[in-house]
């Protein structure tokens, strides 16, 4: 998402990238971002959620207006309807779910989408 935001902006596009894993934003180096600490998967929001969904919406689109440094990265005034549980649940190991943890190494599709981040992020 980071690297097509950074295509975009360089054609003139404004775009704001909504994450929820807040390094792996700020890996990417998206031009702005908004960050929420929600599930992954769950930037729009929690599922059959309307009213908080277009929160999220129009709070992304106000710091969309309001960002004007090329990195930045803004906290949404959004919680996870249930509170924090679902951090405990992700880390289970013992849970149903069954994908590698979480840690810092970056992974890409293409050696040359590496390229390109660490090009943009001056390594």
């Amino acid at each position: 998402m980071c690297l097509i935001a950074r295509y975009l902006e360089d054609r003139g596009i404004a775009t704001i990238v909504v994450g929820t894993a807040l390094d792996i934003v700020e890996r990417g180096n998206p031009p702005r971002a908004v960050f929420m600490d929600f599930p992954l998967g769950h930037g729009g929001g929690p599922l059959f959620a309307p009213a908080q969904q277009l929160a999220i919406a129009r709070e992304a689109m106000a710091a969309l207006e309001g960002l004007s440094e090329p990195g930045q990265i803004v906290t949404l005034n959004q919680t996870w309807p249930e509170g924090d549980a679902w951090k405990s649940t992700a880390s289970d190991e013992s849970a149903d779910d069954v994908r590698s943890p979480r840690d810092l190494t970056p992974r890409y599709q293409l050696e040359e989408d590496r390229h390109l981040v660490e090009a943009a992020a001056g390594d």
